[in-house]
């Protein structure tokens, strides 16, 4: 499923993604609110995503490499996950290369993911988790008009220490 925005192509993520996903997934400041630290090297994320892409038959997630046109390298990535048709429910995630922070590629990508979570995947419920004091996601999914639901403690274990992450959610309107 390839979602267009006016100045995005949002395709499904492939494994010829990963040299371009490498400048945000080995970034080790923007990874630091992240499940996992970041990746070592191109090789370590096309091994990820080889191993994480979803069989086109999975109705349980959708994972698409953000670029600026349809052929582009990623600058970025968005999915929905958990995808629960019974329970009309999802996950939303997004990460974006540093240098294309502050120029709405973000806000508009997540728009298109919300707008097909909402039309045609028929859902009725997203919802987010991000570390404590990830504070640009929190901002952005404000802007998205997710609200703050709640708090899990200590649910991450990352470095040796336990973090805790928060809940944002979002009904169809």
């Amino acid at each position: 499923m390839i979602l267009r925005t006016s100045r995005l192509c949002l395709r499904p993520i492939a494994v010829c993604d990963a040299d371009a996903l490498f400048e945000a997934r080995g970034d080790t400041a923007l990874m630091r609110f992240w499940d996992w630290p970041g990746q070592d090297s191109a090789a370590q994320v096309r091994e990820i995503l080889a191993a994480h892409i979803p069989e086109p038959s999975d109705e349980t997630m959708l994972w698409w490499a953000v670029a600026l046109s349809p052929d582009g390298p990623a600058i970025g990535e968005c999915d929905l996950s958990e995808i629960d048709r019974h329970h009309g429910r999802a996950e939303v995630g997004f990460l974006f290369a540093r240098r294309h922070w502050g120029q709405g590629y973000a806000r508009e990508a997540m728009e298109a993911v919300i707008g097909h979570a909402f039309g045609p995947l028929g859902l009725e419920r997203l919802w987010a988790r991000f570390h404590d004091g990830n504070e640009a996601s929190r901002r952005l999914l404000e802007r998205l008009g997710f609200a703050y639901e709640g708090r899990l403690r200590s649910h991450i274990v990352r470095d040796g220490e336990r973090r805790d992450c928060l809940i944002y959610g979002r009904l169809r309107s």
